[in-house]
This record gives C-alpha cells, sequence and structure tokens, in this order.
C-alpha cells in the first residue's frame, strides 16, 4: 500500500522547492560559503598557522590577527570545521528527534505520554548552556563530542514538531489500509508515515542548521573549540576581540562569514516552510 497521490514525495517536493525565489537565494548563498569553505583553504596566501606579520598588522587584505597570522587565510581555513560540526549535528538532531516523534505519535496512548513528558524535561534545559556544562568538565573535546552534544539538543525539539505532524498523519485511511494488510509497524512508518512529512521536516532541518552554525560559532568564541590550534570562525572571534579596535578586520570578516550563512540558511528553512503550508492547504 502506498501513500496517496495528493502526497508530497521528496523528489517532487524538492523540485517545487527549487522554484520557490526565498528558497533558491538562500540555497544559492549557501552553496556559495560552502564552496568557499571547502576549496579556499587550496588558494590561501599562507598556511593555516604561519606567520604572516607583526601582530594586528593593516598590511595584506585583512591585516594579520593577534599573532600576527593572515586573517584572510585564517579565513579560509576556518570554515570546513564550522560547517561539518554543524552539519553533522543536525542530522544527528535530526534522525533522533524524528525516530523518538514518529514512534510517540504512532505508538499512542501511555507511550506517547511517557515519550513527550521525557521530552519535555530536556526541552527545559537551554542548548548552549547544557553544552557549556559538559564542555567545562572536558579539555580540549573531540569534534565528536561537541556534535554529539549539539545533537542530542536538537532532538527534543524535532521530536515535539515529527510528533505533531505524525498525529495528522497515522489517523489517516492510507495508514489503516497498510495495517490491515498485514504490514509490519516499521514498514508503515518507512513507507506510509514518513514519505508524508516531507515539507515540514525539511523546513525544520534548515532552521536546525542555522541554530547548529549559531551554536558551533558561539562555542568557539567561548574558546571551546574542538581543535584550538586551528583556524575556526568563532575563535577567531574569540582570539582577536581584544584588538577589535585597533585591527577589526580580524574579528569582523569571520563575523560577516557566519552572519551570510546563517542568513543563507535561515532564507532556505522560511522558504521551504513557507511551501509546505501551501501544500498542507491543498
Amino acid at each position: 500500500m502506498t501513500a496517496p497521490a495528493s502526497a508530497p514525495s521528496a523528489p517532487s517536493f524538492w523540485l517545487r522547492a527549487r522554484k520557490q525565489k526565498r528558497f533558491a537565494f538562500g540555497m544559492g548563498l549557501t552553496l556559495l560559503v560552502v564552496a568557499f569553505a571547502l576549496f579556499a583553504p587550496f588558494f590561501a596566501p599562507y598556511g593555516e598557522n604561519e606567520t604572516a606579520g607583526p601582530p594586528y598588522s593593516p598590511d595584506g587584505f585583512f591585516g594579520t590577527d593577534y599573532i600576527g597570522q593572515d586573517v584572510l587565510s585564517r579565513l579560509m581555513y576556518g570554515g570546513v570545521g564550522v560547517l561539518v560540526v554543524a552539519v553533522l549535528a543536525t542530522v544527528l538532531g535530526m534522525v533522533l528527534g524524528v525516530l523518538i516523534g514518529v514512534v510517540a505519535a504512532y505508538a499512542g496512548g501511555w507511550w506517547d505520554e511517557i515519550i513527550m513528558r521525557l521530552n519535555d524535561v530536556l526541552l527545559a534545559f537551554p542548548q548552549i548552556l547544557l553544552a557549556l556544562v559538559v564542555l567545562t568538565a572536558v579539555q580540549n573535546p573531540a569534534p565528536w563530542v561537541i556534535v554529539l552534544l549539539i545533537g542530542v539538543s536538537h532532538a527534543p525539539r524535532v521530536a515535539r514538531l515529527a510528533r505533531g505532524v505524525a498525529l495528522g498523519i497515522v489517523s489517516r485511511d492510507f495508514v489503516a489500509a497498510a495495517e490491515a494488510l498485514g504490514e509490519k509497524r516499521s514498514r508503515v512508518i518507512m513507507a506510509e508515515v514518513l514519505p508524508n512529512m516531507v515539507g515540514p521536516l525539511l523546513a525544520e532541518a534548515g532552521l536546525r542548521l542555522t541554530y547548529s552554525i549559531a551554536v558551533v560559532a558561539g562555542l568557539g568564541f567561548l574558546g571551546f573549540a574542538a581543535d584550538p590550534g586551528a583556524a575556526n570562525w568563532g575563535q577567531m572571534i574569540y582570539e582577536n576581540g581584544l584588538g577589535l579596535a585597533t585591527q577589526p578586520w580580524a574579528v569582523l570578516a569571520p563575523v560577516l562569514m557566519i552572519a551570510v550563512f546563517t542568513i543563507a540558511t535561515n532564507l532556505m528553512a522560511d522558504g521551504l516552510a513557507q511551501l509546505s503550508q501551501k501544500e498542507d492547504s491543498r
């Protein structure tokens, strides 16, 4: 038993999303920033930790930082770590949250009540505060620790949305028909429920990615980068804050990159949310 023809499949929803102006603009900006983060290190004028002159010198495109490293080169090297951690944390949070939310909605009854009340307990903890409490006890945290912390902190928020969307699907006739045919619950979830949640989940993924970038950059700004010696946009702000009046580009350059990427992903999320609302109103 397959979903009804009116249910938006992932490929068709994606094709319609590409025609949405807000999403298309955000997607273009996002791809530009990602391309810069991935390929810019190959064209950097200096090495990641190479000294290019005296501290806070205005010489060069963006000058030098607090220990004389080239700001432009550090900017070119500093995007990969932020983007990889943010994307992996978003994927982890979406997978965990969707699993929790859909299982709660499909199980119903006391299972739904127990799962969501435990979920509410986790929602009470602010994301950045939870990360700081754990990272304060861990010296030089590995990248996977930061990914795990941010991903787990996303899961309760994703679970609440996923449950709300799934509740409107599990009671529909095509789900009941699949169950009547003896389909396994896991099969019903994968083939009937999840395909009908594509729009809201994509919109939520874009929003979670925006938050992930902000949290990763914020942790770097607070001195909790996974590799203190490596270039990192958030950590560049932390390192050069005292020299803001002397050499502002050491701080402004990474701030602008984070801002552009955050705005771009937020535009994508808004575009997907608008398209999802149009699909639901049909």
